[in-house]
């Protein structure tokens, strides 16, 4: 008898919550979907490019999704060339790229590889300010070099960067360039440590509101950012030229390395870049740029859904890392959207390689290829 009452009370309460969401007013019904949709967008950046892109890619090759996934360094001769047979993703320009140029000059040969791109492609530079002006240091662009986010915050602290922004922004926008790969948000105090005068030179508070504001800003200018380095570079070495292995513990990156990025993530940052430094607490093997548990974590743990950039693959960090003919393999695998290399024919056809012995699946390259054409939709790259 006790058990059929048991039943019976809980039928009841079962009505009960039916007959309330039935009852419960429509007004307030809606408000809730509008609350989960907006959960919603939070998970995926580009959620609502996402249709957009996958019908773009319903017409596009295997090879070509394949090259969308390569931003390749610029070169002086047989750029049109390139673009028409191997459909790069897009270009980084260097320093020597502006060479005897002036703005109508490189704004003319920009917008002509736009023409030529079947898929309007990203054109980026390292235009940091301070010690890494890749446009400002010709005078032709401007008549003094763009400054340091130190030596501005000096000057007038982030109302300051955030004016240094705007006219950088304009700058790069005007010549073609849509995508400058900055800011640092390395946390860095000491002026010993490799990237100290790259970086915002205070501590990760002050740098995490210092990388909030440069992203925010930059979105309002429609100028595709790029934090970088992750996890954080610390006091580790330049890993241009050698291996840089980083033994700090991880509650380190936690506490401090981690909060610039995730105030970054927060306003909206587009993508990241990631080091060639073994981070020895997160994967003791490979680079961080190569290393699957390196991504998981920032996709997983500080939950970024933009796109991921290696750094410059033709490094000597990767290079005593890996097989010959696997880097940019282990990039793709490691869940990397995009591949900065200075060996672009080569590096792709590795990949189309390893799709076709099935070492990389092809849902992997689509996976990325969407969050890339995602993306150019978002900033009207692709319009």
């Amino acid at each position: 008898m006790n058990k059929l009452k048991k039943i019976f009370i809980l039928l009841i309460l079962f009505l009960i919550i039916i007959l309330g969401i039935s009852l419960y007013p429509k007004k307030y019904q809606e408000e809730l979907i509008v609350i989960e949709d907006a959960k919603e967008q939070k998970k995926e950046l580009f959620t609502n490019y996402y249709e957009q892109a996958e019908e773009l890619m319903k017409m596009m090759s295997l090879e070509e999704k394949v090259g969308q996934m390569f931003f390749v360094r610029y070169q002086k001769t047989g750029v049109t060339q390139e673009i028409e047979n191997e459909k790069p993703g897009g270009y980084i320009l260097f320093s020597r790229d502006f060479d005897n140029k002036t703005k109508e000059t490189i704004e003319q040969e920009l917008k002509n590889n736009q023409e030529n791109s079947k898929i309007k492609m990203l054109l980026g530079v390292d235009e940091e300010g301070g010690t890494v002006v890749r446009v400002s240091s010709h005078k032709a662009f401007r008549s003094s070099k763009f400054l340091s986010p130190q030596e501005l915050d000096t000057q007038g602290a982030l109302s300051a960067i955030v004016e240094d922004i705007k006219e950088k922004s304009s700058l790069l926008k005007s010549i073609g360039i849509n995508m400058n790969l900055a800011p640092v948000v390395d946390v860095s105090t000491s002026s010993s440590d490799f990237i100290y005068k790259r970086s915002y030179g205070k501590g990760a508070e002050e740098t995490a509101r210092y990388t909030k504001q440069v992203i925010q800003t930059m979105n309002e200018l429609e100028m595709i950012s790029t934090m970088k380095h992750f996890p954080g570079y610390g006091n580790n070495v330049d890993t241009h030229t050698g291996i840089a292995i980083d033994k700090r513990e991880y509650s380190t990156f936690e506490t401090s390395d981690f909060l610039p990025f995730k105030a970054g993530i927060e306003a909206g940052g587009p993508t990241i870049l990631v080091s060639h430094n073994i981070v020895e607490c997160m994967d003791k093997e490979k680079p961080a740029s190569l290393s699957e548990k390196v991504h998981e974590l920032l996709r997983n743990e500080l939950g970024f859904t933009g796109l991921i950039l290696t750094d410059d693959l033709a490094m000597d960090a990767v290079n005593s890392y890996v097989k010959r003919g696997e880097a940019a393999v282990q990039a793709v695998i490691a869940g990397n959207d995009m591949i900065i290399t200075s060996d672009f024919k080569t590096h792709k056809t590795e990949v189309i390689n390893a799709i076709e012995s099935g070492k990389i699946s092809e849902d992997t390259i689509n996976q990325a290829v969407r969050r890339i054409l995602a993306l150019k939709y978002a900033y009207k790259i692709i319009e």
